[in-house]
């Protein structure tokens, strides 16, 4: 499994979220995503196996040691857990 893609009419930002199927603060991310019209790319990392999982599991601890999800970076910003304000905030940039 690879990140999915999200479209959305802004794309000015990179924007990469690593979350867990089974997260409702993930699904709320996502959900303000896909209200912003930002395009982004996520993935589930609960859904993955074996050494992908270990190295996207790497990943997530290298931009967040306690391993709390959502994890979402935007370009270099990382905000961890489901905050809206933070969110809008680096989004506008």
């Amino acid at each position: 499994m690879s990140f999915t893609k999200v479209p959305g009419s802004r794309n000015k930002h990179h924007i990469t979220l690593y979350a867990l199927s089974t997260c409702g603060w993930c699904r709320k991310t996502k959900e303000l995503l896909r209200g912003e019209d930002v395009e982004y790319d996520f993935i589930d990392v609960d859904l993955l196996a074996g050494e992908e999982r270990m190295r996207i599991s790497d990943e997530v601890r290298t931009l967040n040691p306690r391993g709390n999800y959502p994890v979402l970076r935007v370009d270099d910003d990382v905000i961890v857990g489901y905050d809206p304000e933070k969110i809008r905030e680096a989004l506008a940039r």
